[in-house]
């Protein structure tokens, strides 16, 4: 294996620190002074996007982790640029960096709609609720002007297909015109995902994703539309953010919230390095501590993905966390069960499109 020397730097509205090559890659870097003078780093960089030439678009899973079986990712990449999502490793596969090429490299689905329109129409499909935002954000900012998980809605508004989403965007006001009735008829939730309210953090942590005093504005007007509405905190950092944790669940049930969950932080593959720099940089006097305490609910590793384990950790910082967040929803008056309680009786399947390229006509 090939070393090549990086530099690592924090550039302006992004997450990650540095851009290291990707687990498959034939070489890799590590970040040195070496004495010799460098070229200035950009202060930002423009977000590229590529078209995926995928022929299906939902994904499915069979997770006993996480309350949903079927998702829809619009983007792959996040332009949000939260240091710690577990989605990063994922552009290895594009022969991407987990690192800023995750923020700066999307690929998009343009054509996703129509995709799903197939899908729904195929004779043996099967209703259950649909997950927008299981991955990445479908409300990051590109989508403003992309509108894909816009079109995505049309098609299960349209088929009264249920759908639940994740995002930590105050867009997901502007489809209120979709998801107000489906809401109201038990066909749409959607679940804000809170880290902290300290403003600083917010923007070390996820740069470019909205204010969290925002996203309880939006949990208003959402319960105000008669959509039902949850929060997520997460991801809870040992040392970090953990001490916020009831004033997230206080605050998203007096916007409305009715559900909560609460996840630990992951470090799955590169994430643990591009973690542990950023902990370097931003918390240098806490670092080491913030690793020792999250090893220790890891059974004394950066990650462990065994299911079960994964989301909630083990030891006594892990089971302390969770005693905390079982008696914040007591208290609050949350329901910690995150599986959607959506209809799915309601579903009327799309007409299939004819194979020979000919209109239906109708009358």
């Amino acid at each position: 294996m090939v070393t090549v020397w990086i530099y690592s730097y924090q550039m302006k509205g992004r997450g990650a620190l540095s851009n290291p090559a990707n687990r498959f890659a034939p070489t890799h870097g590590e970040a040195v002074d070496d004495g010799w003078y460098q070229e200035a780093p950009p202060e930002r960089v423009l977000t590229e996007l590529r078209v995926d030439a995928s022929r299906n678009v939902i994904s499915r899973n069979d997770s006993p982790d996480i309350p949903f079986e079927q998702s829809i990712n619009p983007f792959r990449g996040c332009e949000h640029g939260c240091v710690f999502c577990y989605a990063r490793p994922t552009h290895a596969f594009l022969d991407l960096s987990p690192g800023l090429d995750f923020e700066t490299r999307l690929v998009v689905k343009p054509d996703a709609a129509r995709l799903l329109r197939a899908e729904l129409a195929r004779p043996g499909y099967r209703c259950r609720h649909i997950m927008l935002g299981a991955n990445t954000d479908p409300y990051q900012p590109v989508e403003r002007e992309l509108r894909i998980t816009r079109s995505l809605l049309q098609v299960l508004s349209e088929t009264q297909h249920p759908v639940a989403i994740t995002t930590r965007s105050t867009l997901v006001l502007r489809d209120l015109d979709l998801l107000g009735p489906m809401g109201r008829a038990g066909l749409a939730m959607v679940c804000l995902s809170i880290t902290t309210f300290d403003a600083d953090l917010k923007r070390r942590l996820e740069p470019r994703s909205a204010a969290s005093a925002a996203r309880l504005q939006v949990m208003r007007e959402l319960v105000a539309a008669g959509v039902p509405v949850g929060v997520i905190a997460a991801p809870m950092i040992p040392a970090v953010n953990d001490s916020e944790l009831e004033e997230i669940l206080r605050r998203s049930a007096e916007a409305g919230a009715t559900r909560a969950a609460c996840t630990l932080l992951r470090l799955p593959l590169e994430v643990a390095e591009l973690f542990r720099e950023w902990l370097q940089t931003h918390m240098p006097e806490r670092a080491a501590h913030v690793m020792s305490l999250l090893r220790s609910a890891r059974g004394g590793r950066d990650n462990d993905p065994a299911f079960g384990q994964r989301m909630k950790g083990q030891g006594a910082w892990a089971q302390l966390l969770r005693d905390r967040f079982h008696l914040a929803c007591r208290r609050y008056g949350l329901a910690s069960d995150r599986e959607p309680r959506l209809d799915a009786s309601r579903f009327r399947p799309p007409v299939a499109p004819r194979s020979d390229g000919q209109m239906e006509l109708s009358w």
